[in-house]
């Protein structure tokens, strides 16, 4: 079974430190990274860049950042929820933000969990594993329909 995760990051750096973290401990057979909140609902509906992709076939997870350029964080959740074809898409908030109104309004909209990126590196490291196989191995997701 092919794993996919959408890393939904615009930070070079942060978008590194993930993709180093999945490798380093075999996560995930395919990671498709978008840099924007515009590439991140191309890919999850198969428009502009991605047409044509098989939208049945969805991420495992979608690993999303909420300070995006173009579309941000928040509607693309907002956008994936809206869709019934995506309605039940896992959609980790990963984001450096802590402020209150992001972490209500991230759950309001539907987000399976909102994690706090850390600034440490080892430990950024370390939570990315930790998300990885929490996600791709222990959660027991939804059928496709």
């Amino acid at each position: 079974m092919n794993r996919v995760i959408l890393l939904v990051e615009d930070n070079p750096d942060d978008v590194k430190l993930t993709l180093r973290a999945f490798k380093e401990h075999n996560l995930g057979n395919h990671i498709v990274v978008a840099r924007d909140g515009v590439e991140a609902l191309d890919y999850m509906f198969g428009t502009g860049a991605f047409l044509g992709r098989d939208v049945g076939e969805r991420p495992t997870v979608v690993f999303l950042d909420l300070k995006l350029p173009k579309i941000d964080g928040l509607e693309v959740l907002r956008r994936i929820r809206a869709d019934p074809r995506t309605a039940l898409q896992a959609v980790v908030i990963l984001t450096s933000s802590s402020e209150e109104k992001d972490i209500v309004e991230g759950y309001r909209l539907g987000a399976n969990s909102y994690v706090r990126k850390p600034v440490d590196f080892d430990q950024f490291i370390d939570a990315a594993r930790q998300l990885g196989l929490y996600w791709l191995l222990l959660n027991e997701a939804p059928p496709v329909r």
